[in-house]
């Protein structure tokens, strides 16, 4: 018999500007943890503390995670209060810096007292600069499989926040 997992209350904080890349990976994430999804500059810090687990997504812009993601991670407050599990995902052109690419945001969580439950990270179309000259780049990129992968990664978060709960030491 397999212990009954506890469906952890979801947000997820998503910027996806150009292809709309990030979104779609927010989607298959959202829908296997039943998160909410929202955008950056339409959730106060403080509105972060009613969940149990919160998810960062971004597409990487200049290798970067876009700034508003950041500015809200630097804006959450620093007092004593429970702070929810989170988790890291992004999409880029360039597919095998993503560790380099969350590297500041994790570092950022993790000062304001987050632990991190995982991270994932696919390829996305890319057509900015001269990229857009020969029609970008991982044109089909977000795929099926690509959305498969992000879901399956939303169930081992779900099973390592479940794991957290049971063991007491909290996600």
């Amino acid at each position: 018999m397999t212990p009954m997992t506890t469906m952890p209350k979801a947000l997820i904080v998503c910027a996806s500007i150009h292809q709309q890349n990030t979104a779609r990976i927010a989607a298959a994430i959202g829908d296997a943890l039943l998160a909410k999804i929202v955008r950056p500059e339409d959730v106060a810090p403080a509105d972060l503390y009613q969940y149990d687990v919160v998810g960062f997504g971004s597409g990487i812009y200049y290798g970067a995670v876009h700034a508003a993601i950041t500015d809200l991670v630097r804006r959450l407050p620093e007092d004593g209060r429970r702070r929810p599990a989170a988790f890291i995902f992004s999409t880029s052109g360039l597919p095998f810096l993503w560790p380099l690419w969350h590297r500041r945001l994790k570092a950022d969580l993790g000062r304001k007292g987050f632990g991190i439950l995982g991270e994932f990270h696919c390829r996305g179309c890319d057509r900015w600069g001269p990229l857009w000259l020969v029609g970008g780049i991982n044109r089909r990129h977000p795929d099926a499989r690509d959305l498969d992968r992000a879901a399956a990664f939303a169930r081992t978060i779900r099973g390592r926040f479940d794991a957290a709960a049971r063991s007491g030491a909290g996600p």
